[in-house]
């Protein structure tokens, strides 16, 4: 199991889940709210959640090669949905982050 994550600051975080969950969801199983959201795409599962300019991004992959293409998929389609932002992606491949599941209700 291959583990990414990033830190972005953004104006709107909570913005960019709905939105890229609203563009997945035709395809993949999501959910989502305006804290957070899950994807669990054929690369691997990803979680976002949103605080105070900041969107927390945590993907899981089943190794490093397919870790690092869907690191790629995920930052340029968020990046797509920041409209005129431009968004800054410093991924760490590391267990740290957050749970998949942490935080929920």
């Amino acid at each position: 199991m291959s583990v990414s994550s990033v830190h972005i600051a953004t104006q709107d975080p909570s913005r960019l889940i709905r939105r890229l969950c609203k563009h997945w969801a035709h395809k993949y199983p999501v959910s989502f709210d305006e804290r957070q959201g899950e994807i669990q795409l054929a690369l691997g599962h990803c979680l976002l959640r949103a605080s105070d300019g900041l969107l927390d991004v945590r993907l899981q992959a089943s190794d490093a090669e397919q870790a690092s293409f869907f690191r790629q998929v995920v930052a340029e389609h968020l990046q797509r949905m920041a409209g005129g932002e431009t968004l800054d992606f410093v991924w760490r491949d590391d267990e740290a982050g957050i749970a998949p599941g942490e935080g929920k209700d």
